[in-house]
This record gives C-alpha cells, sequence and structure tokens, in this order.
C-alpha cells in the first residue's frame, strides 16, 4: 500500500484524479494540494463526491509534504517546473500531466510553451509515458504523461510507423476535443451559448500536441510530412481523431489488421474495433477504441477516447501501476467499463 500526493487536485483532471486513487485497491491514503482552492474541503468544491469518496480539507502547494510515495502534478503548464526538481532530488517518484516534460528539447519547449525550461537536465532522465506501450524500470522517478491528443494519435499510428515507417509518404491527424479538455478556467467561447450546435478549428498549425507525436513518431521511425489539426466539438467529454496515411506501396486490409491484433494482442485497454468508434463507447473509461481501413495505399484510422481518463487521470493511473508492478487495471476498471460491450 502506499500514499499519493495529488497537486492541482481542483481542476477536471485532478478531480478525476481524487475519483480514481479513492477506489484503488493499492492506495492507503492521499492528499490533495492546491492554490487558490487550498483549505476547502473536497465536499464543498465536488458535492457529487458525497459518501462516495471520503471528504479531505486542500492543502495548500506551498506546504506540500514529502512524505507521500508519488505524486501526480495536474497542474498549469509552467508550474510542474517549481516542484518536480525538489521532489526527484528528495527520491520521490513523479507524474506529471502537464507539457513541462513531455518534449526532449528544452528549445523546442520554449518555442511552443513560450517558458524557459528551468531544468533541462530531467528531460534526458524522464520517461514519455504512453502506458499501453511501456514497462518500467525500478529507478524510474519522473513520467511524462502524455497529452490527450497525442494518446489517441500515437496508439492510432505507432503500430504502423514502427513496421513500414520507411514506406510512409504523410500523416494528418483530424483531431476533435470536447470542451474539459480547455481546461476547468472561464471563457467565453466555451460558454453554452458559443458552443452549442457549432464546431470549428482552432489553433492551426500551432497546437503544443503537435510537436509530441512528432516526436514520438520520428523517435520510432518516421521520417516524412505531418500535420496536425484540431477542432472544438460542443461536447463535455472526449477525444476523436482520423489519421489518414498515404503508403508509397499498396497493401491490404488483412495484413495491416494482423499487424494491429498482434501489436495490441496483450493491451488491457486498446480495443480495436469492426467499424469506426463512437465517443460514447469510450466516455468514462480508459479504454482507447481504435478502427483500421485499407484502399490501394491509403490506411484511415479513426480513434476515440475519454481526453480526462485515457487522456489524462486514467492512463496516469495506469502508468503508477506499472511504474509499481501491479496489475495494470487495478483501479481502472469499473463495472460500467466491465460491461461495455465489444461490437
Amino acid at each position: 500500500m502506499i500514499s499519493v500526493g495529488i497537486v492541482g487536485g481542483s481542476g477536471y483532471l485532478g478531480k478525476k484524479l481524487v475519483e480514481l486513487c479513492s477506489g484503488h485497491p493499492y492506495i492507503d491514503d492521499f492528499d490533495v494540494y492546491g492554490n487558490s482552492s487550498a483549505g476547502e474541503n473536497l465536499y464543498s468544491l465536488f458535492p457529487e463526491f458525497h459518501q462516495l469518496v471520503t471528504d479531505k480539507k486542500i492543502k495548500s502547494t506551498n506546504d506540500l509534504s514529502f512524505s507521500h510515495d508519488i505524486y501526480f502534478l495536474a497542474l498549469p503548464h509552467g508550474e510542474a517546473l517549481k516542484l518536480v526538481p525538489s521532489l526527484i532530488s528528495a527520491g520521490k517518484k513523479v507524474i506529471d500531466l502537464s507539457g513541462d516534460f513531455r518534449l526532449d528539447s528544452p528549445d523546442q519547449y520554449l518555442k511552443w510553451y513560450n517558458i524557459e525550461h528551468t531544468s533541462p537536465e530531467l528531460l534526458k532522465e524522464k520517461v514519455y509515458g504512453l502506458a499501453d506501450l511501456k514497462d518500467y524500470k525500478n529507478e524510474t522517478k519522473l513520467i511524462a504523461n502524455p497529452g490527450c491528443y497525442p494518446t489517441a494519435a500515437l496508439l492510432s499510428l505507432l503500430p504502423l510507423v514502427i513496421e513500414w515507417g520507411n514506406k510512409i509518404i504523410s500523416i494528418t491527424t483530424v483531431a476533435y476535443s470536447g470542451s474539459s479538455g480547455a481546461g476547468k478556467s472561464p471563457k467565453v467561447d466555451l460558454l453554452l451559448s458559443e458552443m452549442d450546435g457549432n464546431v470549428k478549428a482552432y489553433n492551426v498549425h500551432k497546437h503544443r500536441h503537435e510537436p509530441e507525436i512528432f516526436q514520438e513518431l520520428t523517435r520510432n521511425g518516421f521520417n516524412s510530412d505531418y500535420t496536425f489539426t484540431t477542432h472544438l466539438l460542443p461536447v463535455a467529454v472526449g477525444i476523436y481523431e482520423t489519421n489518414i496515411v498515404y503508403l508509397s506501396t499498396n497493401i491490404n486490409q488483412k495484413k495491416i489488421t494482423a499487424l494491429y491484433n498482434d501489436f495490441y494482442s496483450l493491451s488491457s485497454f486498446v480495443r480495436l474495433r469492426e467499424t469506426p468508434p463512437q465517443l460514447k463507447w469510450v466516455t468514462g473509461t480508459n479504454f482507447c477504441d481504435i478502427n483500421i481501413s485499407v484502399r490501394d495505399n491509403s490506411v484511415i484510422i479513426t480513434s476515440a477516447i475519454d481526453n480526462l481518463i485515457k487522456g489524462g487521470g486514467g492512463q496516469a493511473v495506469q502508468n503508477m501501476n506499472k511504474l509499481f508492478g501491479w496489475e495494470e487495471t487495478a483501479g481502472l476498471l469499473t463495472r460500467r467499463e466491465k460491461n461495455v460491450s465489444v461490437y
């Protein structure tokens, strides 16, 4: 049994982490830390937790205890930089859900986040935590939890890139997100009256998740053109992506299907679908649903995840499970997930 520190527990990701940690079989206790929410009780912030989660007073991040075994940092970009070095120096394990340690290059971090990276040496030590493809060593201390868009994109694309990276001409990802992906801070364009019945592209050619996806694709053998375009959906939760891949040679459906079936044969949370997935199949779960369609030299891979679970807190808990050598599904398979129909 372990003790957990959840730093940034009043946002959407923090709330999801509280929910998951409270029912985890190997977590003995946890504390929640915040800034503006410090001093408040969980029940006052999240009345829906009443009688489901033990009520706790949110502690100040300034009084962060070093007594926990592992820390989840669900903080705005730039804030984790202030805490991670001292936690690592104290020998603690950290899973950072922000973008502060996802990119390998401090120059790229400055370019895309407009923040000077103050711990570039830790960028070399961190592990990029795409949980379904990672096994951790005991000495692993810092895991950079992937972004929500990159999780859906990389799980969709990496089997193909690893096997046929030298035959790929180009990849295009067209992605859609629910409004919770923008965080909890109020914004005019996220008002219901603005979003209802509406869809729009945003951050075209300048979304921070693009270099993260490209970094991991090139790490695995990709050496071609990549484009990434995001859109906002009039829903609260979910990520939906269409990945279009052009190859230099024709390929058949059976070969691609066999590749993906073999690649994810031991995966607990990637489900290969016979038809393009729907958001409602995955919301509230830690699953990533994927469908692959082939015609001549083009491959279209559609995928869907819950951005707050598989794209956030759920993947963080999955990473923790693997880090401590527990069963990967611990604390992540709810009754609903167990009963979700495969087709």
